[in-house]
């Protein structure tokens, strides 16, 4: 029998919290974000469950590619654009988006001969400061893509440093917007800005934040960027980490769990073995407390997470045993509640969930 370790997509709550960003953003059209393996999805489970969207965002030339030839016909988009010259014949060939955020980008298509029109994304750093043309210098690179005979439609693009504080000490969404709209000014072509934060936001930023295009990430896969929860957005988990307890040990005081003996038992307590270890993708920097749900109740973490095991309270869950289900993250235990408390995010535990893991399919049951 294989190991109880298995993560189950729901692929029905992917399809629901696409609606909601449209509900949010109900006057865009939507590009849903497959990148990094659909945010640990798998690539193909994360195009069925997007089906509905406008178009599918990512950055892996290979695995836009694959999107092709797993039959997706609507339009694809690298987000980070092309890498070198081999690139461009890609992006006639199976018709894809090209994000342009670099003067060597346009080089190539300039030197390029082009056998058919090619759409872009030009993206402008608005303040975020990784990729695009400051404000000053996008009205050149935009003209300089217009004389390429090839190139058809060219949207405007760029990206929210923090869409989920909306009032950030730092930058705030709407000084990008008057950074966006300054260097934009005159400029034909669709606009793309918002994040998952921004189209999560919409409604309070809807006199001065217009999108043609959104492109969701992370509230697609039931989690948010911050700030608020995901069930606060009406958004639903897409994966549930869920395993079985393989072993339970009776402390006394003093005993020591795990590597390190980093926990001690201050009174006699249980505690379960767990078949999962930070080889499966959960985080071993996860603290004691760490909460995890055994049978239905809400319990934590002790000791240090193993390659293949960890350690749970199991004091207050008196009927657990050998067996007993177990929720890491997912159904019933938001994903976020346990980055935040192991002092990451949802994005990392989803994409470092482990190739050993097994993955399987199910809608989400909402009664737990």
């Amino acid at each position: 029998m294989p190991r109880p370790l298995i993560a189950t997509i729901h692929l029905d709550s992917m399809q629901h919290n696409l609606m909601r960003a449209r509900d949010c953003a109900p006057h865009a059209k939507v590009w849903g974000v497959v990148k990094a393996n659909a945010y640990g999805h798998g690539l193909e489970r994360g195009m069925r469950g997007l089906a509905d969207a406008d178009g599918l965002a990512l950055i892996e030339t290979e695995n836009a590619v694959r999107l092709r030839e797993l039959g997706w016909t609507r339009p694809i988009l690298l987000l980070e654009g092309i890498f070198d010259a081999g690139d461009v014949d890609l992006l006639v060939r199976h018709q894809l988006n090209s994000a342009v955020h670099t003067v060597e980008q346009i080089v190539l298509l300039e030197q390029a001969t082009l056998p058919g029109p090619i759409d872009l994304h030009l993206k402008m750093n608005t303040g975020m400061n990784r990729l695009g043309f400051r404000p000053e210098a996008f009205g050149a690179a935009y003209a300089r893509l217009r004389a390429i005979p090839a190139v058809r439609e060219i949207t405007l693009m760029t990206h929210f440093a923090n869409a989920d504080e909306l009032e950030h000490p730092r930058l705030t969404v709407l000084e990008q917007v008057r950074r966006f709209c300054l260097g934009a000014d005159g400029l034909p072509g669709q606009r793309s800005l918002s994040n998952s934060g921004g189209v999560l936001h919409q409604g309070a930023l809807s006199d001065e934040l217009s999108n043609d295009w959104v492109r969701p990430g992370i509230m697609l896969y039931g989690g948010t960027p911050g700030g608020r929860s995901a069930a606060a957005f009406d958004l639903r988990p897409t994966m549930t980490l869920a395993s079985e307890i393989i072993g339970v040990q009776d402390l006394v005081a003093g005993d020591s769990v795990g590597y390190g003996s980093g926990f001690q038992a201050e009174w006699p307590m249980t505690v379960g073995i767990v078949a999962c270890g930070y080889a499966d993708g959960y985080p071993r920097h996860a603290p004691h407390g760490t909460p995890v749900m055994v049978d239905g109740i809400l319990t934590k973490l002790v000791g240090r997470v193993s390659m293949d095991m960890m350690a749970v309270d199991l004091t207050h869950v008196p009927r657990a045993g050998v067996g007993s289900k177990v929720i890491l993250w997912g159904a019933g235990l938001p994903i976020d509640t346990v980055a935040n408390a192991a002092g990451t995010i949802g994005y990392e535990l989803m994409c470092a969930l482990a190739p050993r893991v097994r993955v399987v399919e199910g809608n989400l049951d909402l009664n737990g």
